[in-house]
């Protein structure tokens, strides 16, 4: 059996020793039109940075490396530019020779991932305007970067490239300013949970120009000019276009293989095209997003990878499935983590789900152990079945193994209040006795039982301010003192069974604290003294944080905060 391998990163260099493994005797040869193999995409930001000192250590095997450890024929700078599926034949360029040449194949996979998306406005090739998908995109800004030694630089994009390069550049002493578009960064976050990126990012003296759109680059001496449709050009010595990726699937098309979602391969769970014998793995291909069902594209390392293992499995005689992807990720910003799995609430209000959320303050770790510093988490589940339908998590510590334990869970089928029956590990210096994770679990069973109802950040400007309702702030009095809902009563929860008698009975009674928790005991008080009552999901902390967030950007939510 001959095996023909387009593309040797992830998920082609996952396929081909996975062949090897099954299949001492089948013939692999690998093309790979940079030159390059099985490299980290990842790490690239961090070489550029100086993090990884080494351009050895970004390559995770050579075409050496390949053939003495799997005897693979691995071709570097060779392009494959047509496939005929009924001859069975691939016709491959060698970059450097400029030979052009034929092989047939019994098998075929493809993997040729997703191009860097630039747009119309930049005109030719401007030397300080840079993409990053390759190492040797890598080797060039690292080059640049070192000879040059650039002050300023704009990024387009504000998603994990982007943010990567940020951290790395300004660990350099350049200025960083990113523009996005939306008015988010990190687009898999609800604007909520991206405030917390957002003051992240700004923090570490990063610009942010958020709702801005890029006209045109253009260079200017040493500089370039980064054209904006909503103000004045920037002035920079580089810029990194980071504006996402697009399927690279020109050559499926060219043979006549199914496209499909945004124009990438169309294939099934065994990871097999239209055409006999040909499959396609990665970041081109559509895949089912776990939690709803629906094809979309996920353009992450794990799938990629999963996905090579599968076809190679398949290709050897076997029947492996790849059942979707909840595009689970994490992402390090300085030292703040961000991570998220499943779907946000655009997705879920875009499936049409009955979903409700909680968010939650825990301390990553023991809070009597020293350093214990909050975790901001936010969980997505379904109202009737209590499904778990996603999760984002913003922390400096402990956030990867939160993440990853509620991305099991969601993998699992589990329901969010069997959360709470998850029997972690515990030690001070790691976690508390009631992990976060397990009080995502108490949380959503006490609005299922009835036990608490809530309202939210973005549910405070409609409140009535006529005196219908009662907006109790059971805070202490130095919270107060840094601002308190407008309108709001002040009774610490301390103080609420002694003081019930200043709250009319026939009001409903909006109650908030800081984080959420003690909002909750307030509101158990009230309800069991015969008050109706619901509590401020993530307290005024959240609340706060998140509308003068958007009062920043220019939201339509309005902030109702009262000085005091």
């Amino acid at each position: 059996m001959k095996v023909v391998i387009v593309g040797g990163v992830a998920g082609g260099a996952s396929a081909a020793a996975r062949i090897r493994r099954l299949d001492e005797t089948a013939e692999i040869l690998v093309f790979e039109r940079s030159g390059f193999v099985s490299y980290a995409n990842c790490g690239l930001p961090y070489y550029i940075g100086g993090v990884i000192q080494e351009q050895e250590e970004l390559t995770l095997q050579t075409p050496e490396s390949f053939w003495k450890r799997f005897r693979i024929d691995v071709r570097v700078r060779h392009e494959v530019t047509a496939i005929d599926p009924t001859a069975k034949t691939v016709t491959v360029h060698a970059l450097e020779t400029g030979k052009v040449s034929t092989e047939t194949y019994d098998k075929l996979v493809l993997s040729p991932g997703a191009k860097p998306i630039v747009p119309g406005v930049v005109q030719g090739e401007l030397e300080r305007v840079f993409t990053l998908r390759t190492v040797e995109d890598t080797l060039r800004i690292h080059d640049f970067v070192q000879k040059h030694k650039p002050k300023t630089a704009v990024l387009a994009g504000g998603g994990f490239i982007g943010l990567e390069m940020a951290e790395n550049l300004t660990e350099l002493g350049v200025q960083v300013t990113i523009v996005q578009r939306s008015r988010q960064l990190l687009a898999p976050f609800d604007p909520d949970m991206a405030s917390f990126v957002h003051g992240q990012m700004r923090s570490h003296g990063v610009s942010l120009r958020m709702g801005s759109t890029v006209t045109g680059l253009q260079p200017d001496g040493e500089s370039v000019l980064t054209l904006l449709e909503e103000g004045e050009p920037l002035r920079a010595d580089m810029v990194l276009l980071a504006l996402g990726v697009t399927p690279d699937t020109k050559l499926a098309k060219n043979a006549g293989l199914d496209l499909g979602v945004g124009g990438s391969i169309a294939v099934n769970d065994r990871m097999e095209t239209s055409a006999p014998d040909i499959y396609a793995v990665g970041d081109a291909v559509e895949v089912r997003q776990f939690v709803t069902g629906q094809k979309t594209l996920i353009s992450l390392a794990g799938p990629a990878n999963k996905q090579g293992r599968i076809a190679a499995d398949n290709i050897c005689g076997g029947d492996s499935r790849f059942r979707g992807s909840q595009a689970s990720s994490v992402l390090k910003l300085f030292d703040m983590t961000a991570a998220s799995t499943g779907i946000n609430e655009k997705t879920a209000q875009a499936e049409g789900l009955d979903y409700d959320k909680v968010v939650l303050f825990p301390p990553a770790h023991a809070s009597y152990y020293p350093g214990a510093t909050p975790l901001y988490i936010k969980a997505l589940y379904e109202k009737g079945t209590l499904r778990l339908l996603g999760a984002q998590i913003v922390g400096r510590e402990g956030v990867d193994k939160r993440i990853d334990v509620l991305a099991t869970a969601i993998r699992a089928g589990m329901t969010a209040t069997q959360l709470k029956e998850l029997d972690l590990a515990y030690a001070p210096p790691y976690a508390s006795a009631k992990d976060p994770v397990n009080f995502i679990g108490y949380l959503i069973e006490n609005l299922a039982q009835g036990k608490v109802r809530q309202f939210h950040w973005h549910d405070v400007a409609a409140l009535p301010r006529d005196g219908s309702v009662t907006l109790l702030d059971v805070r202490t009095n130095a919270e107060v003192s840094n601002g308190r809902l407008e309108g709001s009563l002040h009774i610490p929860v301390d103080e609420l069974r002694e003081r019930l008698g200043e709250l009319d009975p026939a009001k409903p009674v909006y109650v908030n604290c800081q984080s959420g928790l003690r909002s909750y005991l307030a509101c158990r008080i009230l309800t069991q003294c015969g008050f109706t009552c619901a509590h401020l999901s993530g307290g005024y902390g959240f609340y706060q944080a998140v509308t003068q967030e958007q009062q920043r950007l220019g939201s339509i939510y309005p902030c109702g905060i009262e000085k005091v």
